[in-house]
């Protein structure tokens, strides 16, 4: 099924609303060669990744759409890149027939039972999200402040899709790890204080080195600069 990309909602905000804000490395967001591009994709997939290279956010779009199952139960961590291919919006829509775990959390009242959803929904068939850095050696870094959009990483979702722009491709993981410090955290931080009027915080840090799982956890990497 073909779709058009959907406008985003008045509530999502992208990485151009803060980037002009705040000072990053600009040296760890930028674009890579083709050839280190290619490297990546090699070591992602030595490593049990399953990565696929598009070259629009729409086309990453697409591919999220026609790879979720129909009926499929489907939850998202927090990601700009998804907000920013349009994903969230598309999820929100009518457009689709998955179970949208994030639509049921956020009708429930009760802060006990709504924490407890939360947690359930890590169990997701398909769990979406993105990291802050991807080395050229294969590793993935990902971080957060409640551990909520990455808790379903390494384990719990039975699918897990990944949707990266080639900006925060790194040599390596030393330079991942720098990158989540001074190119994802000024960013989120400032986004934090608009949404949330307090500031984030590097509380829980996922480096993923491995994927034992055939298929599990595919990459999309998108030619284009996207998120944090």
């Amino acid at each position: 099924m073909r779709i058009d990309c959907c406008p985003f909602t008045m509530s999502q905000q992208t990485k151009a609303d803060y980037i002009d804000d705040v000072a990053i490395d600009e040296a760890l967001d930028n674009n890579p060669t083709d050839e280190q591009i290619a490297a990546t994709v090699d070591a992602l997939a030595d490593r049990g990744f399953a990565p696929v290279v598009v070259d629009t956010a729409e086309d990453a779009l697409q591919y999220l759409v026609d790879t979720i199952s129909e009926d499929a139960s489907v939850m998202s961590g927090h990601s700009t890149t998804l907000e920013e291919i349009g994903f969230m919006s598309y999820l929100e829509s009518e457009d689709h027939g998955w179970e949208a775990l994030s639509d049921e959390i956020w009708s429930i009242d009760d802060d006990e039972k709504r924490a407890d959803a939360r947690r359930n929904a890590q169990t997701a068939e398909y769990f979406l999200g993105s990291v802050n850095a991807i080395a050229q050696t294969g590793e993935l870094v990902a971080a957060d402040a409640s551990g909520s959009r990455i808790g379903a990483y390494p384990f719990a979702a039975k699918n897990l899709l990944l949707v990266s722009g080639v900006n925060k491709i790194v040599a390596d993981l030393d330079a991942a790890l720098d990158r989540v410090e001074s190119v994802a955290y000024p960013l989120e931080n400032e986004r934090a204080q608009e949404a949330y009027g307090t500031e984030s915080v590097i509380a829980k840090q996922l480096i993923y080195r491995f994927e034992a799982t055939e298929d599990r956890t595919t990459i999309v990497l998108v030619r284009e600069s996207l998120g944090y």
